[in-house]
């Protein structure tokens, strides 16, 4: 027996001399330590031994096996250290290394715009409400003074879902919503998408953007109105810009306007964007009709308010000198990218 220790330690010092990994260790760790090992089968022959050997034979498994089993563990130490070094170098980046850089998204010009107006509102005391895109026929069209037989309820300007429920055509029932769940003073700005059913081309979208004014308050006046665009006009394209007020109609306004701006491109002095006039068209307004004040709830005798509402598309193209509303959306990342506020 002593001989055949003998034999299977200097095996054993041959084999592990030529292990390079951990699979390699393992798999002769099993040859000699394992269950049908060589050192496990030779312990259970020592039964055969008379009695008085078996403690000396005992003792000499017990040394072998001890000493491989330390020689083993040193290499496995030092295995595990070779590989988490290859592995680091592996997995290690020269943060030296130029590299590109990865693009950077930038809010979309109508964002921009939109948060800039808001602003300014918001810093006029004005609150910011938002209502459903889809939306009644009772705020969208009957509280506003649009009967059933107006013509904008024509089915080729409106988007019908059911006979009473649309794609809100306009923000102004959000408005309606407010007027019937708040009591005066309102004082309120409202933002969102609208659709209509527009053939798309250079200026016109089935999709698009409004933004919607309301006050609601006792004596108020139309040159409240006039004051509140005038400082909404003068923030948001510059000290010199005035505005005009033409009469027109509107079912949910009386009297109603069209509002002129100085043309943000010439200034006033005459120009192709404005067509020599000097003054731009960029939005509806006038004192809210004392009969949709009525149907929302509110006392038209006590208290008097103003309406405004603009297109944020055209506001945006007359910002950034934008000829075609379709750029717009068409997801271009050269033509988006001009709008990065670095």
């Amino acid at each position: 027996m002593e001989e055949q220790l003998r034999q299977i330690q200097e095996e054993a010092d041959r084999q592990l001399a030529g292990v390079t990994d951990q699979a390699g260790l393992d798999a002769l760790r099993l040859k000699l330590l394992g269950k049908k090992g060589e050192l496990t089968l030779l312990r259970r022959s020592m039964g055969s031994l008379p009695a008085e050997e078996r403690p000396r034979a005992g003792q000499m498994i017990n040394a072998v096996c001890n000493d491989i089993t330390e020689k083993m563990d040193a290499l496995g130490a030092k295995i595990k250290k070779q590989e988490q070094a290859k592995k680091l170098e592996r997995e290690s980046i020269d943060v030296t290394e130029p590299r590109k850089h990865t693009p950077i998204g930038c809010q979309h010009p109508v964002s921009l715009v939109q948060d800039q107006i808001l602003k300014v509102f918001t810093g006029m005391g004005f609150d910011v409400v938002e209502g459903p895109e889809v939306e009644l026929d009772l705020f969208n069209f009957e509280l506003l003074n649009l009967p059933k037989n107006h013509p904008a309820r024509d089915a080729q300007d409106t988007f019908y879902i059911e006979d009473n429920i649309v794609l809100r055509t306009h923000t102004s029932p959000v408005q309606a919503r407010t007027m019937t769940s708040r009591k005066p003073p309102i004082r309120i700005v409202c933002p969102g998408r609208v659709y209509r059913a527009d053939e798309v081309d250079a200026t016109h979208s089935p999709v698009f953007h409004q933004m919607e004014g309301l006050v609601i308050d006792e004596d108020v006046t139309m040159s409240d109105l006039k004051g509140t665009l005038d400082a909404f006009a003068r923030e948001l394209y510059g000290e010199d810009m005035r505005t005009r007020f033409r009469p027109s109609f509107f079912p949910f306004t009386e009297p109603s306007a069209e509002v002129d701006l100085t043309c943000v491109n010439c200034h006033g002095k005459g120009c192709r964007v404005c067509k020599g006039t000097g003054w731009i068209e960029v939005l509806g307004a006038g004192m809210v009709n004392p009969k949709v004040l009525d149907m929302c709830g509110i006392d038209s005798k006590k208290y008097r308010g103003f309406a405004f509402g603009m297109g944020l598309e055209r506001l945006v193209m007359l910002r950034y000198g934008i000829t075609d509303m379709r750029a717009l959306y068409e997801g271009d990342v050269r033509f988006l990218s001009q709008f990065r506020e670095d």
